[in-house]
């Protein structure tokens, strides 16, 4: 009887803590599917530290040296903080852009991006899908205080800032220090030296002195965009790059189409059948003597190793409007979706570190806007002088096709590649950006 009874005792403990149990776990669920704060026991937060939070990242670089250093940083990421995911999703240049374009349309946009600046940043932020950052910026100053102050201008729309600049850059004249040499040439300040040069070179038998792969529109974009920045006046062009408002009838327009027409005769067929890339590989093989390329593309330059290069910047105009020190080239950044998890803004942060920075310049080998990140120990002599470039210009430029809406810039660009075809002539080219403008301003 006495084994009866203790058998007897042992089922009811047993059922009583089985009540209990299920009681507390009802309990929880009840809480998260009501919406209730979990936090506020340190049970509740155990259970909460191992739900996973996603995070869409995506950025332009499925190429090589970038593809893997940001892939490697994702998984640092993941592995410090275990609780976050990264999906990360990586396309090329104009096709990100296109992509960007259709996420934002449809209320699909990754929690954090990469994004040019500018009227690229501005047509985004126009959507209402980007999240301001001033009040993130201005709680984390040990943060915030190491990026660079002046570069974060083309993502600040009414004094609200929505990008953290990362990447900075310019576009001047690359040109080949032996081959000058062997000519007796210098760089050119002025146009009308510039022009110098490119006969001196072509009768020295470099048919093709001046070289571009004008099969990418956006390398016709940087040649316009900069021409314009020196010959017209920049109140015309601050009116003009707006949309709704530009008339693009200011001379210095066609003016400035009959000089890359004229550029173009120095570049003759072989730019119209060759991508940028190429032109790149060939100055980088010594075999031309002028590119117009970006100081992302000096460790490009140097890892194939035949060319001891120099740079100048677009030279100046007689008749130039423009400041002739002002230096084309835009910082590209991270932007984050209007809904993005607190753990997107830690994942910036970390993107946009000190340490992140000093190990992407050494990595990749472009410059950053993170102070203290660019260095001798990490860049080389050729990287650092476009460094102190990049700090001295008196202004900075915008990319032509990120100033301008993208359907002027299109005009402009096609207009580009007619004209060094022949296809084309400047009045034809203008007359179509005119019509373009005047469509924008009906809508």
């Amino acid at each position: 009887m006495k084994r009866l009874l203790a058998v007897v005792v042992m089922v009811l403990l047993l059922l009583s803590l089985f009540v209990a149990c299920s009681s507390s776990g009802d309990s929880d669920v009840s809480n998260e599917a009501s919406g209730g704060d979990r936090s506020s026991s340190s049970d509740s937060n155990d259970a909460s530290s191992d739900e996973i939070v996603e995070i869409n990242f995506n950025h332009r670089w499925p190429n090589e040296p970038r593809k893997s250093f940001y892939d490697q940083k994702i998984a640092e990421y993941m592995e410090a903080n275990p609780n976050v995911k990264i999906n990360v999703d990586a396309v090329l240049n104009d096709a990100y852009k296109e992509k960007i374009r259709v996420l934002i349309s449809n209320e699909n946009l990754p929690d954090i991006f990469t994004s040019w600046s500018d009227s690229f940043a501005l047509n985004l932020v126009s959507s209402g899908r980007i999240m301001p950052l001033n009040d993130i910026l201005a709680e984390d100053p040990e943060w915030s205080g190491n990026i660079m102050e002046s570069q974060f201008a083309g993502f600040t729309f009414d004094d609200v800032t929505y990008g953290v600049p990362f990447t900075i850059d310019g576009k001047v004249f690359f040109y080949n220090k032996d081959i000058f040499a062997e000519n007796n040439l210098e760089a050119p300040a002025t146009y009308d030296e510039f022009i110098a040069v490119l006969d001196a070179l072509q009768a020295a038998g470099y048919e093709n002195p001046l070289v571009e792969g004008l099969q990418n529109t956006w390398a016709i974009s940087h040649y316009m965009g900069t021409i314009f920045q020196r010959i017209i006046d920049p109140a015309v062009l601050e009116v003009d790059y707006q949309d709704g408002y530009g008339e693009f009838t200011d001379p210095g327009y066609l003016r400035g189409l009959e000089v890359f027409q004229e550029l173009a005769t120095y570049m003759g067929d072989l730019s119209t059948a060759i991508t940028h890339e190429d032109a790149r590989n060939m100055f980088g093989n010594g075999e031309i003597p002028i590119v117009y390329m970006q100081f992302a593309e000096i460790k490009l330059v140097e890892d194939i190793g035949g060319v001891d290069f120099g740079f100048f910047n677009f030279p100046a105009f007689a008749d130039g409007k423009g400041d002739p020190n002002a230096l084309t080239g835009a910082p590209e950044g991270w932007m984050l979706s209007k809904n993005a998890p607190p753990e997107a803004i830690d994942f910036l942060k970390f993107l946009t570190s000190a340490e992140t920075a000093f190990e992407f310049t050494k990595v990749d080998g472009q410059l950053n806007a993170i102070i203290g990140a660019v260095t001798e120990e990490n860049t080389s002599p050729a990287r650092m002088e476009a460094y102190e470039i990049i700090l001295n210009a008196s202004a900075s430029a915008p990319w032509f096709d990120n100033a301008v809406n993208i359907n002027v810039a299109d005009v402009f660009m096609r207009g580009g590649q007619s004209l060094a075809t022949g296809q084309m002539t400047p009045e034809e080219i203008i007359k179509d950006a005119q019509e373009q403008a005047a469509r924008l301003s009906k809508e």
